[in-house]
């Protein structure tokens, strides 16, 4: 099993769900381009960690997987699905939809982040606190502060490439997918009820894409089922994608 991240995630946030999945399944979560250990590059989009993820089967002898992918891992799974569908074996979705998006919330969180006087940093809470002009969510602040991380010597820098990220927020917000890609292997979107990433107004153009989805949503969630709900999401997961 494949685990792909969201924007401005890491493999860190699937170390607990990771840990939970990896009872029932052999389990590789990954670093996207520009996010946490994985090396800076000056292109980002769908179809360069596309590839990224297919260079990396291929290095490690993997000639097909489930691949679970969150937000903009999740779009990233999709289009993988899609374009090489021998490569997958099944195809897990969590919370977002084959559509474009465009968030307000998002433009503020790059500003904020941006704006960050990191000479005068002295700890990730005073980010947190300098965020919260632009980020109104403390869990959001929080998030986006566990991108920081100290250098040799000693002071505060992005992990991230923000550069690179914030001049391809657009292009991570746009649909991974064209109108006549279809994977027809085995698919299973898991979605939050509260969350507003993919609604059931969405359902339809899911099922556009993928014939064989099955759709579960987990009532008391946002857009972090993972998190927001571990022990059901696992559940459901296991339940509907046999290892």
């Amino acid at each position: 099993m494949i685990v792909l991240h969201g924007l401005l995630g890491s493999s860190r946030n699937w170390l607990s769900t990771g840990r939970d999945l990896a009872k029932h399944f052999h389990v590789f979560a990954l670093d996207a381009r520009n996010h946490g250990k994985s090396p800076h590059a000056p292109e980002m989009t769908y179809e360069v960690m596309m590839n990224d993820i297919i260079a990396w089967m291929d290095a490690q002898g993997l000639a097909r997987a489930t691949v679970v992918g969150h937000s903009m891992g999740g779009k990233t799974a999709m289009l993988l699905a899609c374009r090489h569908p021998e490569r997958v074996e099944r195809l897990v979705v969590v919370d977002i939809a084959p559509k474009d998006y465009f968030w307000v919330a998002h433009r503020g969180e790059f500003a904020a982040m941006t704006e960050l006087d990191l000479a005068s940093l002295t700890s990730r809470s005073e980010a947190e606190l300098r965020f919260e002009a632009r980020v109104a969510h403390l869990g959001m602040r929080k998030f986006l502060s566990t991108n920081l991380e100290r250098d040799d010597a000693g002071s505060w820098r992005w992990q991230i490439n923000l550069p690179v990220l914030t001049e391809s927020l657009a292009v991570m917000e746009k649909n991974s997918l064209q109108p006549t890609n279809r994977y027809a292997g085995p698919t299973l979107f898991v979605l939050g009820g509260r969350s507003r990433y993919a609604e059931s107004g969405d359902h339809a153009l899911i099922q556009q894409h993928f014939p064989a989805v099955r759709i579960e949503v987990i009532a008391d969630s946002g857009h972090n089922p993972h998190m927001d709900q571990r022990v059901e999401f696992v559940r459901v997961v296991t339940l509907h994608t046999p290892p």
